[in-house]
């Protein structure tokens, strides 16, 4: 049986619908990201879980329990929010003991689990600390202990750090995946982060609209995206019309500008006109030689083992190029061809009429 089930969960505020018709299926132990723009509907869904909104339509069950008009405290779900809400009045003890006092723990038994919380978070010994004494990433791990304190069936993080400054950021992060796993709590994600979803999900769904567009693992909705907004929103990449003009034994042959490919594309892509995803590693650069799609490149990013180039088509299409850190300046004229690599880094997306 699936731990924790979204059934077709739709939330309307007056006239916008926030979350429209969304299932999901979490299993026992897995941490599932949600990931998508501003206003994608990934807050309501984990304020839908968390029981801090009723939906209008659907159901939330937890191993077969409808828990969906259940009250927050009764679902056993602990929440760590964006900006932790911890007391500043209250020392770190007392912050991670709140939530256990409201379930009438107390005395050596709240001692005891204070204590095991705070070990759990690497904290062991901090009780007496203020909050404000704290750095940022020992406060957002303070909110961990206390969200874990109560033994929750599911764990909750609304944009946990989002707060820190980006040199704490991924090692809090890295902080993060290994106690989760340790605990081995069922965990659901809310990040417009990509590196934050694709280093701590197991598996990541994209929300758009309310909607949800595709659920996969990191690896899944880079290589195989559902459609032309996955693939645009998921990892880097250029978009560029193309012309297909039909299958060949290995993929498909295009026209790119006038300037024929074929590519090992496996998607069923119909004649006619259709939009390529391409992400830079897919492409690589060449003198600008028959059969090469012409531009001059217009920007250089260093990124340490490679660069990233930017490169202004004939035709005005903007493509993001990887290549040798300084195998060609900005302002020289450059074809590109589809990497002997490109593998699933290249999408096609028909703009043909069914």
């Amino acid at each position: 049986m699936t731990f924790l089930r979204l059934d077709s969960l739709t939330k309307r505020f007056d006239s916008t619908v926030a979350v429209d018709h969304l299932s999901l299926s979490i299993e026992r132990g897995e941490m599932l990201a949600l990931l998508g723009p501003s206003g994608s509907g990934k807050t309501t869904t984990l304020r839908l879980l968390a029981g801090f909104e009723v939906p209008d339509q659907g159901q939330v069950l937890v191993e077969g329990e409808n828990v969906t008009r259940v009250d927050p405290v009764a679902r056993r779900f602990g929440m760590v929010f964006q900006h932790y809400a911890l007391f500043p009045h209250l020392d770190v003890g007392e912050n991670v003991a709140f939530g256990l006092e409201s379930l009438g723990v107390s005395g050596e038994e709240l001692e005891r689990r204070v204590a095991r919380a705070l070990t759990l978070v690497d904290l062991a010994g901090f009780e007496r600390r203020r909050i404000s004494h704290l750095s940022g990433g020992q406060q957002q791990r303070v909110a961990l202990a206390r969200a874990l304190a109560p033994e929750p069936r599911v764990l909750l993080l609304d944009e946990p750090l989002s707060n820190l400054d980006p040199s704490l950021r991924e090692r809090t992060r890295r902080e993060i995946r290994e106690l989760i796993r340790r605990v081995g709590i069922t965990t659901v994600l809310v990040t417009h982060e990509q590196d934050e979803a694709f280093d701590l999900g197991d598996r990541v769904a994209v929300l758009r609209g309310g909607r949800l567009e595709q659920v996969g693992t990191p690896e899944d909705l880079y290589a195989a995206p559902a459609n032309e907004f996955v693939a645009e929103f998921v990892g880097r990449s250029s978009t560029i019309g193309v012309l297909v003009l039909g299958r060949t034994d290995r993929g498909v042959r295009v026209a790119v500008e006038g300037v024929e490919w074929n590519l090992t594309d496996t998607a069923d892509s119909p004649p006619g006109p259709a939009r390529m995803v391409v992400r830079p590693e897919a492409l690589r650069l060449m003198d600008p030689t028959l059969g090469a799609l012409i531009g001059t490149v217009t920007e250089r990013r260093f990124t340490g083992a490679a660069s990233l180039f930017t490169v202004l088509t004939e035709g005005g299409a903007a493509l993001e190029v990887t290549g040798p850190p300084r195998s060609v300046m900005a302002g020289e004229q450059v074809g590109i061809m589809p990497s002997r690599r490109a593998g699933g880094g290249i999408h096609l997306f028909s703009r043909t009429v069914p």
